[in-house]
């Protein structure tokens, strides 16, 4: 890769972060305390997520979802959980601005393929891992060019595209593209949000994988997360 992007990307993303956290400070302060009144305790949500180099962090959010559980004590699907508060959320995509934070800390980039969960990394193949030779983003390729609307095929597309290509041009592009997106709410399917299709899922529905793979992956994942 480039000179850009092993040093001056880094430096970019902290000093972009850092500003954009003091300027959007009382909007986050806001949302914190409507998520507090709306949702209760904790108002930020922490998930496990695989990055640069497949290792694991925590990836910060503001919390979108209840705590509701079944008579079993076990947590309902996410789309009995979702309320009309959370779906704005993620609709707008305020619910994302904790991530700032992750940015800060390294652990995320501006640009990049986006974080997928643990349990969608266990089922990726050689090719596909590829995408994790760079820092996940806050937002990329994939994400300006269907976001929700596109299957996983295109989605690692997307990404692998974006890496064998990153320059500065691009990364601001793709800034400049997705703040478009955002405000005109493009390619956010709110409905399947809180239900989107976890990898593991789209390859045994297409008969790539069998059940056996598909358990013996949720298991791997599952190690992974408490290791």
């Amino acid at each position: 890769m480039n000179l850009y992007a092993h040093i001056i990307k880094r430096v970019q993303d902290f000093a972009i972060a850092l500003a954009v956290s003091i300027f959007l400070s009382p909007v986050l302060i806001i949302v914190s305390l409507l998520v507090k009144i709306k949702l209760g305790s904790p108002v930020i949500f922490k998930q496990k997520r695989p990055g640069l180099n497949n290792k694991i962090f925590t990836l910060y959010k503001f919390r979108t979802m209840t705590d509701k559980k079944d008579k079993n004590g076990e947590l309902l699907p996410d789309k009995d959980r979702m309320t009309s508060f959370g779906e704005w959320l993620r609709g707008t995509s305020l619910d994302e601005l904790p991530e700032l934070f992750n940015i800060l800390n390294g652990s995320l980039a501006i640009v990049g393929p986006r974080p997928q969960l643990v349990k969608d990394l266990v089922f990726m193949d050689k090719e596909q891992r590829k995408r994790h030779r760079v820092r996940p983003g806050l937002t990329g390729l994939a994400q300006v060019n269907g976001r929700n609307n596109i299957n996983w095929d295109e989605k690692f597309k997307f990404d692998l595209k974006y890496i064998r290509n990153i320059s500065f041009y691009n990364d601001w592009k793709i800034m400049f593209q997705t703040v478009q997106k955002v405000f005109c709410k493009e390619g956010i399917n709110t409905e399947g949000l809180a239900t989107s299709e976890d990898l593991g899922d789209y390859l045994l529905r297409l008969g790539r994988i069998t059940e056996e793979e598909y358990r013996a992956g949720l298991e791997k994942s599952k190690l992974l997360i408490n290791s």
